[in-house]
């Protein structure tokens, strides 16, 4: 697996795209910078991180369609993959919130997005960006975050963690094939945030309501019962879980 270390970069899924364009990129490749300052977030959001504080971080992952005819299935080994890790660091419960924010108890640590693009009818290339809020402490405009030194109470090696997640990425991506999707799908729901229980979501139209969370399908609709008798399922621009 290759590392390619920066020290600032205005969006490491930015850098990565145009390096798999340009030149023929080891698969697994991995762009990581201590500053970003264009990252991207979901729903168009900037992602913000002190500098050096944070990890922050692309992996470059081609593979054949048949492997994951659900690209939303990614997400789910990616999340999956990101919690497993943060356990090796820490003592503390982590959960995955709908479509892919990671969350350490009830406040958000962590988040993933992923570009996908189709190379060739039986092929797909995915730029895998990841960012963790690894020692900031400093959270005065985002009332709903947290980091590992906050919950920990101590300061952590961002390495370590950065060779844990490409560790487990890498081999949980791997095992796929053999072990099938649903055995992933299944650890996928067992770490989905607010499953179950009755939580408060607002539409893309403003509108307020509450319901639990079912279930996410394979092309990563959140499944939601929006009374007994009734059932729901939303995009991931359709719906947003208010905290």
């Amino acid at each position: 697996m290759k590392i390619i270390k920066l020290s600032a970069i205005d969006s490491t899924n930015r850098f990565l795209k145009q390096l798999a364009k340009e030149t023929t990129t080891e698969n697994f490749t991995i762009v990581v910078a201590d500053r970003q300052t264009d990252g991207k977030g979901q729903r168009g959001a900037t992602w913000l991180s002190e500098s050096d504080k944070g990890l922050t971080f692309s992996c470059l992952y081609h593979y054949p369609k048949k492997v994951l005819p659900d690209l939303f299935v990614l997400n789910c080994v990616v999340a999956l993959s990101v919690v497993e890790a943060l356990q090796f660091l820490s003592s503390k419960i982590f959960y995955i919130k709908w479509p892919n924010d990671i969350m350490a108890e009830n406040k958000k640590i962590g988040g993933i997005l992923i570009e996908n693009r189709i190379k060739s009818e039986t092929e797909f290339q995915s730029i895998i960006g990841i960012g963790i809020n690894v020692n900031q402490t400093a959270f005065d405009q985002l009332p709903q975050a947290t980091s590992l030194a906050l919950i920990e109470n101590r300061t952590l090696d961002k390495e370590i963690l950065l060779l844990k997640i490409a560790e487990l990425l890498k081999n949980n991506l791997e095992k796929v094939p053999q072990l099938g999707v649903d055995y992933f799908w299944d650890r996928y729901h067992d770490k989905l945030y607010k499953r179950g229980v009755v939580s408060a979501f607002e539409d893309a139209q403003g509108n307020r309501f509450v319901g639990k969370i079912v279930l996410v399908t394979k092309q990563g609709k959140l499944q939601v019962m929006v009374d007994p008798d009734q059932q729901a399922f939303f995009d991931i621009k359709e719906i947003k879980m208010l905290y």
